[in-house]
């Protein structure tokens, strides 16, 4: 049970602007054989998901914050990645699975008020085939005995 908390946590965290690698942990838990490989998949992935969620919500909020000194984007950059965001639309969340690229992602849905229930949609599916790919190139590089 702590291997999967400890999944969880490492996933949620690495979604926000947290430094973390989930993807590590998933490979050597699957490695120790001692886990469900369908559980590992989906708490790997449920993590991420809501890590993301929670720059979504920062997204939402982040607007308010815009004039303070120390909002950490300037009115360019925001103009940058609202124009890129409507230029690709919610699709361009399937590269949310991308480091540094896909937490400014997440949270310029949020500022744009991308819908939760599409924004979680597009997530699961991105973050769930990042996670099935690592599976499969692991199981393919280290076959179970």
């Amino acid at each position: 049970m702590i291997g999967y908390l400890g999944l969880f946590s490492a996933a949620f965290i690495a979604a926000t602007f947290l430094p973390m690698q989930s993807e590590a942990l998933l490979v050597a838990l699957m490695l120790n054989n001692q886990h469900s490989l369908t559980i590992l998949l989906i708490v790997a992935t449920v993590g991420n998901v809501l890590g993301s969620v929670v720059n979504w919500v920062l997204g939402r909020v982040a607007l308010r914050f815009k004039h303070k000194r120390w909002f950490p984007a300037t009115d360019a950059q925001m103009a940058r990645a609202e124009s890129w965001y409507h230029r690709y639309g919610r699709w361009s969340l399937l590269a949310s699975w991308l480091p540094i690229i896909g937490d400014g992602l997440t949270v310029i849905a949020g500022v744009l008020r991308e819908p939760l229930w599409s924004f979680m949609a597009i997530i699961t599916i991105a973050k769930g085939l990042r996670y099935l790919a690592l599976a499969v190139l692991t199981l393919a590089w280290f076959p179970p005995a």
